[in-house]
């Protein structure tokens, strides 16, 4: 089956972000793809919604940001997305204000991360805003630098109101915080949806399967478990992953117990709670540079040594 593709779409207050969805829904449109939209406001009413046409699927996520208070909300809608519409692609507008890492870790549910695969977080920069930076709150300038450092596509929006000096050394200053991103210079947020995309599929045969190179900054992996799990020796495991590990959630279950545990980790902090429903036991993990190999590797191992244990 194939995996719907997901656009996090990001940047500060006033980047451009409607207007670059609108010109890629246009060029979806031309492309007879079917896609759907995600839309989150810090306020009760939507007003960017109106730039999403009505045969097109659309939720609004209203009186938060879909990082803090409102991800359950996210996870909901993109969950009736994928059982009510045949989809080649979602598109998640954020907030100003979200940061990156919480906006993917809302995306990456247990229970459909495996239908998804999240093609690109885009940050858009509005040339201005980062000029003017140093006169925003230290939490402002902190996000600002977030959602550049974890993008894998820049976009430097309304270039046209820079001088060619001041371009460059924009440039200079954004790709050294973050110099693994595709850097793209705009007017109008206008660009092309292969300009958004960190996947590229060589040739291939019929009969051959496709090649894939994958360079985002911020990588998922999902593993589904055959056997439940010690936990003295799953948290043995979490004191020692690597720290380039942000996120961890999921279902389990341990040798000690027949209920299955919901398991959140962010921020250093494990937390497990018992659950009603007999869900499969399955971890999304998101962080940075993740090596899905090695990731299968560990996994594995952690299962065989908790049999042995029990």
């Amino acid at each position: 089956m194939e995996k719907v593709e997901v656009f996090i779409l990001s940047g500060f207050l006033g980047s451009g972000k409607t207007t670059l969805l609108q010109n890629i829904l246009n060029e979806e449109k031309e492309l007879g793809r079917k896609v759907a939209v995600v839309m989150n406001e810090l306020g009760q009413v939507s007003i960017d919604s109106n730039a999403v046409s009505e045969n097109t699927p659309l939720k609004e996520l209203l009186n938060g940001c879909v990082c803090c208070t409102i991800q359950g909300q996210l996870e909901v809608h993109l969950q009736g997305l994928l059982q009510d519409y045949d989809l080649d692609a979602i598109y998640i507008e954020t907030t100003g204000v979200a940061h990156p890492i919480e906006v993917l870790d809302a995306c990456m549910s247990p229970l459909f991360a495996d239908q998804l695969f999240v093609q690109s977080i885009v940050s858009l920069i509005d040339v201005n805003r980062w000029k003017e930076r140093n006169s925003l709150s230290a939490q402002l300038q902190m996000l600002l630098r977030e959602q550049v450092y974890h993008a894998d596509v820049l976009l430097l929006n309304k270039i046209d109101q820079l001088s060619e000096m001041e371009q460059g050394q924009m440039i200079f200053e954004i790709q050294s915080i973050n110099r693994d991103a595709k850097c793209l210079l705009t007017k109008y947020a206008s660009v092309k949806l292969d300009d958004l995309r960190t996947i590229k599929k060589t040739e291939r045969k019929p009969h051959e399967r496709a090649h894939v190179h994958l360079d985002l900054k911020l990588k998922t992996y999902v593993h589904t478990f055959s056997n439940p799990l010690d936990l003295d020796l799953f948290e043995d495991w979490l004191r020692k992953m690597p720290d380039t590990i942000y996120r961890i959630k999921g279902y389990l279950k341990f040798t000690h117990s027949n209920h299955t545990y919901l398991f959140q980790y962010s921020y250093g902090t494990p937390i497990y709670l018992k659950e009603l429903m007999n869900y499969k036991p399955t971890l999304v993990f998101i962080g940075e540079k993740l090596d899905p190999q090695w990731m299968k590797a560990e996994m594995e191992k952690l299962e065989e040594e908790s049999m042995k244990v029990e």
